[in-house]
């Protein structure tokens, strides 16, 4: 399943990793404890390993943050990540309930889990959780939960109310493009061409192409039998977008047929 990327989070806990490592070591505030800003600094550090891959001096620096920091919200988040890529699912439940225990309305948090929810086939739990994040006042980007709802909803083959959620999140910011490319893939998959021709056309008549949306045109478009109009998005995709990854997926079997 690919779930919504944005400004505030990415897929998994990237906003963790990117808020607590990116650009070298936050400095620390005055008024911390020494507890406090060594909790910090081994959750950076711990960030930055884990972003890199190296998992063993990343498990070090995050336990040790976490004997500092015991109540770092945010800290759990990038353990319960450590050990997913662990693969130890114990430890991975245990630190994603601690950080919701800890900020039960951080709707970042919140958002995180639901998308580990979702992946691991727990959808009802991920989209209530996904819907709590969306309506929370302070997340900055709902429509990036309405759209993580609609994703794990499809998972869970309840279309019509993944289209819903999809929609939510178009209303909410119209030039959303993941939003305009999953209900305009979801409108191809149930066989709804005309539908998802339209929401293509709507998005690019207003808003900057993305390669997804150009993608799924020419899709929409083969499945129409309109070569003109599949003419028109593969043209742009190849010009706007010429190393991307939609190009080849489209490409290649045109290539190697057999």
């Amino acid at each position: 399943m690919k779930y919504a990327p944005s400004t505030a989070i990415a897929l998994g806990l990237a906003f963790v990793l990117t808020a607590c490592a990116a650009g070298g070591p936050k400095p620390l505030l005055d008024g911390q404890t020494d507890k406090q800003k060594a909790g910090s600094l081994n959750k950076q550090l711990g960030a930055r390993y884990l972003r890199d891959g190296n998992l063993a001096l990343a498990k070090e620096k995050l336990e040790r943050a976490e004997k500092f920091t015991p109540n770092d919200a945010e800290l759990h988040s990038v353990l319960a990540l450590l050990y997913e890529r662990l693969d130890i699912p114990s430890e991975v439940h245990k630190h994603y309930r601690t950080a919701i225990r800890l900020a039960p309305k951080d709707p970042q948090v919140v958002n995180n889990y639901a998308v580990y929810l979702c992946q691991h086939k727990r959808n009802e739990e991920g989209v209530k959780l996904f819907l709590s994040a969306a309506r929370n006042p302070l997340y900055r980007t709902p429509e990036v939960a309405y759209t993580n709802a609609g994703v794990c909803l499809r998972a869970a083959d309840q279309l019509d109310e993944a289209n819903g959620a999809f929609i939510r999140a178009l209303q909410i910011r119209p030039n959303y493009g993941e939003a305009a490319y999953q209900a305009a893939q979801l409108a191809f998959d149930r066989g709804q061409h005309v539908q998802g021709r339209e929401l293509v056309d709507k998005y690019l008549a207003s808003y900057d192409a993305t390669a997804d949306i150009l993608a799924v045109g020419v899709r929409l478009s083969r499945a129409q039998g309109d070569r003109l109009a599949e003419e028109k998005y593969s043209r742009r995709l190849r010009v706007e977008f010429p190393s991307s990854e939609q190009l080849r997926a489209l490409t290649e079997p045109q290539r190697n047929p057999g």
